[in-house]
């Protein structure tokens, strides 16, 4: 019965904090003169939003146990886990393998335009699959990842900050105030 459940401990007002700290990151990585330092940018703003993100959804998944019993990772949370970590992992894996970082001579085109939007296509397929097995917005959100990556990679135009502020800010941002509306923070 427990494996039939959908995962609902997505935080919402979770969502909304990373989304903001995507929203502060994309001028500043705007302005930065070199590669590098936009990269740096970048990674900075994945980390601080990752420990951000975990601890909003331990805080939530606490309010979830019943006084102070034990917490852990139900059936359904460890589905969503298992289909949304490969695709970031594959991301990581990506990006180190494209900018190379043993060497000093990045392509900006390369790195500016690209790694957005293989960014974003890569949430969002981790975010679409584990979404199978939680709340119907959570698949949704996924899907507006992808379309944002689709776009960044074949658009020659769009700005790479700009479509991560639209995504990793923007979509984020919306999705979290439905979840946190509808399903309790």
């Amino acid at each position: 019965m427990e494996g039939a459940a959908a995962f609902t401990d997505v935080p919402g007002w979770g969502l909304v904090g990373v989304g903001a700290i995507a929203l502060v990151a994309a001028p500043l990585a705007a302005v930065q003169p070199t590669v590098q330092r936009w990269l740096a940018v970048w990674f900075a703003t994945a980390a601080i939003a990752a420990v951000a993100g975990s601890w909003a959804m331990w805080q939530k998944m606490r309010r979830r146990v019943a006084g102070n019993g034990p917490l852990t990772l139900s059936l359904p949370a460890r589905k969503f886990l298992l289909g949304f970590w490969p695709a970031m992992l594959a991301g990581a894996v990506l990006t180190v393998a494209l900018i190379d970082p043993f060497t000093a001579g990045m392509n900006e085109v390369l790195v500016t335009r690209t790694l957005p939007g293989l960014w974003l296509l890569l949430y969002g397929v981790g975010v679409t699959t584990a979404g199978a097995h939680s709340i119907r917005a959570v698949p949704l959100m996924g899907a507006g990842f992808l379309a944002l990556g689709v776009a960044a990679l074949f658009f020659p135009q769009a700005n790479g900050n700009v479509m991560m502020a639209l995504g990793f800010g923007a979509l984020q941002i919306g999705f979290g105030v439905r979840i946190a509306r509808r399903y309790g923070g």
